[in-house]
């Protein structure tokens, strides 16, 4: 429940933002060249990925609330503005520390809601 308020109060603030504006933000903020977005998602050419995004909301013809590209260029925008004030942002960028291995060489699952990290 917390979670979804989360989202939502977050989305709220900044889904007010139109592609074009997100596009000038990673214009004057470029983000680093590879993203660990979730455990199955990974980015590693966030440049080609942004590109791909414009390209495909410039050619939907749909409502743009229904165009994935723009989820994705939207969700890409808020991990970016919430990485870029969290101490652990490099890490999470970069992808490193984002998954460990105990003995066995297995990746550890967090043993806690406190150690979950949980990206919109």
């Amino acid at each position: 429940m917390i979670l979804a308020l989360d989202r939502f109060v977050f989305c709220s603030y900044f889904c007010s933002m139109n592609p074009e504006e997100i596009k000038r933000y990673f214009e004057s903020n470029p983000p680093p060249k590879e993203v660990k977005w979730t455990e199955w998602a990974y980015i590693s050419n966030t440049q080609v990925f942004l590109r791909s995004c414009y390209t495909t909301i410039q050619n939907y013809n749909g409502p743009m609330d229904r165009c994935p590209a723009w989820w994705h260029l939207r969700d890409f925008y808020v991990l970016m503005k919430k990485t870029q004030h969290s101490p652990a942002s490099a890490e999470t960028q970069t992808g490193e520390s984002a998954s460990e291995e105990n003995e066995s060489g297995q990746t550890a699952y967090p043993q806690s809601a406190e150690q979950v990290q949980v990206y919109i």
